[in-house]
Order: structure tokens, then C-alpha cells, then sequence
């Protein structure tokens, strides 16, 4: 008997009891749909992490002051004022590996315009920190250093500022608004980012000269954060280091003594948060994959009451000249059906899922092919290897007692 009449003896048993050949698929289809939606989303939500670093430039430095500490306990940044102008100005001219660097300054405030009121976020920087943070004039012009000198109250407003203070058709530039209880002027508006993976907003900004917001709205004389741009991706690492030495000897920090700032390369966020979203894919993978093993322990679990309501048949088939080899075989392929069949309906449901949780997401939607492949081998090997005791326990009955079987 050929290998074809085998399946189609496989697939008439199977079809005899649909119920509960589809019930002992179930087991294989969520097992294999949850590790494929897993895998997807998995590198779904890397690319779309990557995609927003790097929107911010890859190449992108940050400088923060280090939180206070009491007793070795971290009690918080907001008093610290460890930055200063003069290591922004240290940097400029003395920084080989770093080719714009801007002092930042953030807070919040209500943006009144008229009858309309809205709560923003507020970015104060000089003219280069538009080109750091890869924010796009749309329409009008940057701030000038002239109005960095003069505190000057001119400001460069972000998309959901302009749809919410603004009826649709108005030009904002040129028009006066409130930023908390200070006029200022709109100059230009900023290209649509949209949201990021954290759900914020990052047209919800406003961006004015920093002595603006340092000297009229904090009222402060040092800095909450330095951001500047590599020379290049490649030379990020370089310029880290370049800056902390910097750092070290104009904060009169000796050694061994801890730094009262933190630098932070993009790329090497970029690296962390790759590595942290692999790890957690690859633990959610493991977990799903176990309903894989429960759906092989269901179909030797089918397959040995399979085996024991046959008894009869597999006598009789004996009788007639059936060798032991082709009752295994025809045992296996049922199992192995099973379990391909489970496979490729858990492998259109895995796209599936993985399709509806990307388009809700609003990230990027990805097909893993090796995932895709190595189901297929997953469902034969289980197939094969819960299949397998069965098949031999019927291939090992005796044909005299099997036809006496009830």
C-alpha cells in the first residue's frame, strides 16, 4: 500500500468524526496563530521604536542633570543645577565630534487665543535645535539670535496648537497668542509628526528662543537639558565620551567622584530598547508556544482512543496481510494531518491577529517568514512525535486478540 492510499484511509477516518478532529486541531491553531502574533508584533513594535528614534536622528546627544541624592537614594531632578550656559558654550567650541548643540528648556502652559484655550507643551532652544530634533518648518521662519538676545516673545507652534486655537483657513502667522500670561507672536509653524509609541503628542508644542522661557516664564539661570547632534552616527560613541571629559574637568569633578550629569547617545537608546523589546518577544514566544504542547498532548490523546475503538479494524486489516509497518504509517499520517491542518489555520489567524493588532497599534504591519516556516516544521514534528505511541501501540496489537476485540 502506497503512501497515497494511506492518506486517503487517514482522511476518511478523520472525516468520520469531525467534531472532534476539529476540536483536537484547536490546540494546534492557537498555539501556532499566538507565537506567530507574537513574533509579528513583536518586530512590528522594534521597527516602529526605530523608526521613531530615528526620527529624532540616530545621531542625536542628550545631556540631563543627575538626580539629587540622599543617603544613596535618587530624590529627583527638579532643584538640581548642575548645567549651565557655559557648558553649552564649552561644547560649541571645543566638541570635535559634535556639529550643533542647543540648550533646552521644557515646561507647560495654557495657549489662549481668543475664545479658544489650550494646554501645550513648551520648548525653549536656540536656532540650531530645530535641525537637532528633526522638527521641519511648515510655513513663515526660525527665530533668529537676535530674538535669542532680546527674549524675544516670538514662538514656532506645532500642528494641534494650530487646530485648536485656529479656525480652519486662518494663517497663524503674524497673529498674537497667550503662553500663559505672556503675548507672543507666531513666526512659523512646524511640519505634522503625529504621535509617538507612548501615545504623546509631538505636534502638541510650542518652540521659542530659550532665554525666553529660561528668563520669562522660569525665571532660572541654569539648564535642564543640552542637546546636540554627532558629526555622525559613527561618531556618537566618540563624542559621549568627548563630552563627559569636558564635563568632568568644568564641574571640577575628581576622580572617583560621580558625574553630576548623564549623557545619552540616541543610538545607544536605540540599542537598549531593541534589546528589551527581543527579550519580552522572546519570553511571550516561549509562553505561547507551550499551547503548542498541549495540542500535541491532544491529539495522543485522540489518537490512543483512536486507536482503541479501531482495535477491530486493525485486526482485520492484520489478517489480510497488513504489515505492521503500514498500520504505524496510517496511524502517524492521521496525526500528522491533525496537526498540519491546525497549522495552517493558526498560520492565517497568526497573520491575521498580527494585521489587526499593527492596523489598532497604528504600527508597521510584519509577516515573519522564518516564523511562518518553522510552524510548518513545528506541526510535522508534532504531528510525528505525539502521534507516534499511538501508532506504534496499534502496530504492536496482536491480530488474533484485536479481532476478538468488543
Amino acid at each position: 500500500m502506497n503512501i497515497w492510499d494511506l492518506l486517503k484511509i487517514a482522511y476518511k477516518a478523520l472525516m468520520r468524526n469531525k467534531t472532534r478532529a476539529f476540536l483536537t486541531t484547536l490546540g494546534i491553531v492557537i498555539g501556532i496563530s499566538s507565537v506567530i502574533t507574537v513574533v509579528g508584533v513583536g518586530q512590528s513594535s522594534e521597527l516602529s521604536i526605530r523608526n521613531e528614534i530615528s526620527q529624532m536622528g540616530t545621531n542625536l546627544i542628550v545631556v540631563i542633570r543627575a538626580p539629587r541624592r540622599d543617603h544613596g537614594v535618587a530624590a529627583g531632578r527638579d532643584n538640581v543645577q548642575s548645567l549651565k550656559m557655559k557648558d553649552v558654550e564649552l561644547i560649541a567650541a571645543n566638541a570635535k565630534h559634535v556639529s550643533a548643540v542647543s540648550p533646552v528648556f521644557n515646561t507647560s502652559a495654557q495657549i489662549i487665543n481668543g475664545n479658544y484655550n489650550w494646554s501645550g507643551s513648551i520648548m525653549g532652544g536656540n536656532t540650531e535645535l530645530p535641525g537637532i530634533r528633526k522638527l521641519e518648518i511648515a510655513t513663515g521662519t526660525n527665530f533668529t539670535d537676535e530674538d535669542i538676545k532680546k527674549y524675544a516673545k516670538v514662538a514656532l507652534i506645532g500642528h494641534t496648537i494650530v487646530e485648536e486655537l485656529f479656525d480652519e483657513g486662518v494663517d497663524p502667522i503674524g497673529q498674537t497668542i497667550r503662553v500663559g500670561d505672556m503675548p507672543v507672536k507666531v513666526i512659523g509653524t512646524l511640519k505634522e509628526k503625529g504621535g509617538n509609541q507612548m501615545g504623546e503628542d509631538q505636534d502638541n508644542i510650542v518652540l521659542m528662543p530659550y532665554t525666553t522661557v529660561q528668563k520669562r516664564m522660569l525665571g532660572i539661570d541654569y539648564i535642564h537639558t543640552i542637546m546636540m547632534s554627532a558629526s555622525s552616527e559613527e561618531e556618537a560613541d566618540e563624542a559621549v565620551e568627548e563630552i563627559k571629559k569636558q564635563l568632568r574637568v568644568s564641574h571640577k569633578i575628581k576622580d572617583g567622584e560621580s558625574d553630576d550629569f548623564e549623557v545619552f547617545a540616541q543610538a545607544e537608546i536605540l540599542s537598549m530598547m531593541s534589546s528589551v523589546t527581543g527579550v519580552i518577544t522572546t519570553l511571550l514566544t516561549a509562553i505561547a508556544a507551550i499551547s503548542l504542547i498541549v495540542g500535541g498532548i491532544g491529539i495522543m490523546n485522540i489518537m490512543y482512543v483512536t486507536v482503541t475503538e479501531r482495535t477491530k479494524e486493525i485486526g482485520l486489516r492484520m489478517s489480510i496481510g497488513a504489515h505492521n509497518r503500514s498500520i504505524m504509517t496510517q496511524f502517524l499520517c492521521e496525526s500528522v494531518i491533525l496537526s498540519l491542518i491546525g497549522g495552517i489555520f493558526g498560520i492565517l489567524f497568526g497573520i491575521l491577529f498580527s494585521y489587526a493588532i499593527s492596523y489598532i497599534g497604528n504600527m508597521p504591519f510584519i509577516v515573519s517568514t522564518p516564523a511562518i516556516l518553522l510552524s510548518f516544521v513545528v506541526c510535522a514534528v508534532t504531528g510525528i512525535f505525539f502521534g507516534w505511541y499511538p501508532a506504534k501501540k496499534a502496530a504492536s496489537l496482536d491480530p488474533i486478540n484485536a479481532l476478538r476485540y468488543e
